[in-house]
């Protein structure tokens, strides 16, 4: 990550760099778990969480005093994942190749992978939505300040990603396909993604 070492090794420790050391171990899986349906891939998540919390360490001070660290850490992550894709261009060229490559095995269980599979084949703003709100546990509201757009554009948004992904998870969601059409915001019933419990990078 970067120049010098690890995300914590390239500034001195104090009390604003402390407070980051805390937020990198309590939150670092979770912000993980967040990214990986967003990006479809474990390595890319770790990746892009990792340089979150590396431009939090250019500013420490500034970021302890945010109303919430958390939030702007899993905005600039998913930012992160948007620059990449506008960067290399390649997203919509190799969507339909990589739509079945398999997610690292020993980190994410079988329905993940098959809901991350399935989010990959449809639009990136219905992929953010859905993968931040079913899969990362998000509210509407978290949902809509992560991605800078108003709750009812996430409704929406929300909406046209269950329709997307029905004929592609048809069998997952066979059993409660009429949750699919309840109020946005419901529980419909989607495979919930289950990342082992896996230690953040030493710092």
């Amino acid at each position: 990550m970067g120049r010098g070492g690890t995300v914590l090794e390239q500034l001195d420790a104090g009390d604003d760099v402390g407070y980051i050391r805390e937020l990198y171990a309590a939150r670092y899986r979770r912000l993980v778990g967040q990214l990986v349906g967003v990006t479809g891939d474990v390595c890319a998540a770790e990746e892009l969480v990792q340089e979150a919390f590396m431009k939090a360490l250019q500013r420490p001070r500034q970021f302890r005093a945010l109303d919430n660290p958390e939030a702007w850490l899993r905005t600039v992550a998913v930012n992160g994942a948007r620059s990449r894709w506008r960067r290399t261009g390649l997203w919509r060229a190799l969507a339909p190749r990589i739509a079945t490559a398999p997610v690292a095995p020993d980190e994410v269980d079988g329905d993940a992978v098959t809901v991350i599979a399935a989010l990959r084949r449809i639009p990136q703003s219905q992929r953010e939505a859905v993968a931040l709100h079913y899969l990362g546990d998000l509210s509407l509201l978290q949902v809509a300040e992560t991605l800078g757009v108003p709750v009812g554009t996430v409704k929406a948004r929300l909406s046209r990603g269950r329709e997307s992904l029905r004929p592609l998870l048809a069998d997952e969601w066979s059993a409660g396909a009429g949750a699919l059409s309840d109020g946005v915001g419901s529980s419909p019933a989607f495979p919930p993604s289950r990342t082992t419990r896996k230690e953040a990078p030493r710092v």
